[in-house]
């Protein structure tokens, strides 16, 4: 079991214990923050994880993302008591990767927690640790890219697509399988979503034989 650092930001205090109980029995180092700016105060280990409430006194969830993808790429779930498709919209635009509309039990949190840091940390454990691709160097534990030493750097969902391809090299993987793959079972949007990601990945890596596949979606093709 891997020990992931988890910061819960809730303003509800009792709420905020009971998510924190569920989460450390799953052998979480669950720090719990009322505030944003406590929060934001307090990371001198940055966390593996974010849950974030949006709706706080002083700075909101959408404040407090920002500031977090300034220092990293460091994944979010979003909870907020405003079950609205604009609210799910500007989270996911902002960076965030998860959104549970409260009401929600408390193991249904923890069961999305669980596989987003198993698909951001453990994706690709089959995998060798580092992989050349065509002049890049991908560390694969973390979710790294360097180029003649030089970073070069993706977000999460750009990382994750990505070392999905590669694992089927070769292989068409469809917008409905990447979608199911990396974003989830149940994302509600569009799959332009992948066709955006993919558009980022080709600027950022003009290297990597990225192609489209008519018909089928997306494979790497092998150097």
């Amino acid at each position: 079991m891997h020990s992931y650092r988890i910061a819960l930001v809730e303003d509800e205090k009792d709420l905020g214990h009971v998510l924190m109980a569920y989460m450390e029995k799953e052998g979480w180092d669950v720090s719990l923050y009322h505030t944003g700016e406590e929060a934001l105060q307090s990371q001198e280990n940055p966390p593996h994880l974010w849950v974030l409430d949006i709706m706080l006194p002083g700075m909101d969830g959408y404040e407090i993302i920002k500031e977090i993808k300034k220092k990293g790429d460091i994944p979010v779930i979003f909870i907020s008591a405003r079950d609205q498709d604009l609210d799910r919209i500007v989270g996911l635009e902002l960076g965030g990767d998860d959104y549970l509309a409260k009401p929600f039990l408390p193991r249904e949190l923890v069961i999305r927690t669980r596989k987003l840091l198993s698909r951001v940390y453990e994706q690709g454990a089959s995998m060798p640790k580092t992989i050349e691709l065509t002049g890049y160097l991908i560390d694969v534990p973390a979710r790294k890219i360097t180029r003649d030493n030089e970073p070069i750097n993706l977000t999460s969902k750009e990382m994750d697509v990505l070392l999905y391809l590669i694992e089927n090299k070769g292989e068409a993987r469809t917008r409905d399988e990447i979608l199911h793959y990396v974003w989830g079972e149940d994302y509600f949007g569009s799959e332009r979503a992948v066709d955006d990601v993919i558009r980022r990945i080709r600027k950022k890596l003009p290297r990597v034989n990225l192609e489209t596949v008519y018909g089928a979606g997306y494979r790497i093709v092998p150097s």
